[in-house]
């Protein structure tokens, strides 16, 4: 592995407008991060959920979480490297792209 892959999903309770049948920023956090834990098992890797609008105090997290909310991005937005690999509903196929580029490797 290149380094621990940390993943941020930005998000909020209420449903995003153009999301209304897709699944919660909560429970998406919580799929995309069994679902990792299932295709690499034992590489330790870190995912932080982030409320948009309640965000903690780091700069880089609080200015990502403004520009969720200021560009209109469908959330949740799920980030490595403060890259967007996956908005409103993400691709599993893309974060495993993402993480296999970080070393992770299926088993």
């Amino acid at each position: 592995m290149k380094k621990e892959a940390e993943i941020f999903v930005y998000g909020a309770k209420q449903i995003c407008a153009s999301c209304v049948n897709l699944p919660s920023s909560t429970e998406t956090y919580e799929w995309l991060e069994a679902a990792i834990s299932r295709k690499f098992p034992e590489q330790p890797f870190k995912i932080r959920y982030i409320d948009i609008f309640n965000p903690p105090d780091e700069e880089s997290v609080k200015e990502f979480a403004e520009r969720v909310i200021d560009e209109d991005l469908f959330y949740p937005v799920v980030t490595m490297d403060a890259e967007i690999i996956g908005e409103g509903n993400p691709r599993l196929k893309d974060v495993y792209q993402k993480m296999e580029e970080y070393g992770y490797r299926s088993e």
